[in-house]
C-alpha cells in the first residue's frame, strides 16, 4: 500500500468518481429482486458516490478523531472482531447492544467484508482505503445508534439517515427505491413518512463519521444518543407489520414455502 498521508495537500489523490447511472439502476433492480444480495449495495454506492466520498474524507482527515485514526493506522474491524471484548462490555452499552444485535440477527462484521472486498481494489491511498473500510464497518453500528432494525424497511430508513450524513446519492437511491417497493407491499403503512423522518433525523444528528467509535463502545447507548442528538424513530417503530413483513427471516420463510 502507499505510505500514509494524514493531512490533505495538493498531493492528495483525486478520489471523486463519475456517476454510473445505468450500473446503479441495474444493481437497484437486482437488490429489489434479491434483498439479501448485499453485494448490490456496494455496487450502487460506488456507482453514485460522485464527489461525496472525497468531501467526507477531507472532513474526516482534518478532524481530531480522523487525524488520530489515520496516524495510528487504526482499523475499526480489529475491534469489532474481538468478540471476547465486545461481549464483555456492560449491559446497555453501545458495544454490548451491537454484539447482541449481531447474535440475534446472525450477522458479523466479517460478513460485510466478504460481501464488499472486490469493491475496494482501486484505492490508491492507504488513508482513503482505511476511511472507506471504517465507513463499511460502521454500517451496523449506525443501525444501533439510529434505532433502525435489520428488516428491509429498517434498511431503507437507515440509508436515508446515512444519506443525510454523507450526501452519497447511492444511499438516497436505495432509500427511495426501498420506500417505493415497500409502499406497494404495505399501502396503508406510513412508509414514505418514516423514510423522510429518517432523513431529517440524520440531518439533526452529529456527524457520525467523525466520532471515536472505539471510545464509545463501552458507554451507555442512551447516553450516547442524547449526546449525539439522535432522536427515536417513532414513525418507523409504529409500522410493526412492515418491520415484521420485511425481515430477512420472513423472506427466507416465504422462499422455503
Amino acid at each position: 500500500m502507499p505510505s500514509s498521508t494524514t493531512v490533505i495537500s495538493e498531493k492528495t489523490p483525486n478520489i471523486s468518481r463519475k456517476r454510473e447511472w445505468r450500473k446503479a439502476w441495474r444493481a437497484l433492480q437486482q437488490l429489489i429482486a434479491t434483498p439479501e444480495d448485499t453485494n448490490q449495495v456496494f455496487i450502487i454506492m460506488r456507482a453514485l458516490t460522485g464527489k461525496s466520498f472525497e468531501s467526507q474524507f477531507k472532513r474526516f482527515s482534518a478532524s481530531p478523531v480522523g487525524k488520530e485514526v489515520l496516524a495510528e493506522k487504526r482499523d475499526l474491524l480489529d475491534t469489532l472482531v474481538n468478540r471476547d471484548y465486545i461481549r464483555s462490555l456492560p449491559e446497555g452499552s453501545f458495544g454490548k447492544t451491537y454484539y447482541d444485535f449481531c447474535q440475534r440477527e446472525g450477522i458479523s462484521p466479517e460478513g460485510l467484508v466478504d460481501a464488499s472486498n472486490d469493491h475496494y481494489d482501486d484505492f490508491t491511498s492507504e488513508d482513503t482505503l482505511r476511511f472507506a473500510m471504517r465507513g463499511r464497518e460502521a454500517h451496523d453500528l449506525w443501525h444501533i445508534l439510529s434505532g433502525y432494525g435489520r428488516d428491509g424497511f429498517g434498511e431503507a430508513c437507515v440509508v436515508a439517515f446515512s444519506y443525510a450524513q454523507t450526501k452519497n446519492l447511492g444511499f438516497a437511491a436505495i432509500a427511495v427505491m426501498g420506500a417505493y417497493h415497500f409502499k406497494k407491499e404495505f399501502p396503508k403503512a406510513a412508509v414514505w413518512t418514516a423514510v423522510w423522518q429518517a432523513y431529517r433525523l440524520g440531518r439533526k444528528t452529529a456527524w457520525l463519521s467523525g466520532v471515536d467509535i472505539e471510545e464509545m463502545l463501552p458507554r451507555q447507548l442512551t447516553e450516547l444518543r442524547e449526546e449525539l442528538n439522535i432522536f427515536t424513530p417513532d414513525i418507523y417503530a409504529a409500522q410493526k407489520d412492515v418491520i415484521q413483513g420485511t425481515h430477512p427471516d420472513t423472506y427466507a420463510l416465504a422462499a422455503a414455502e
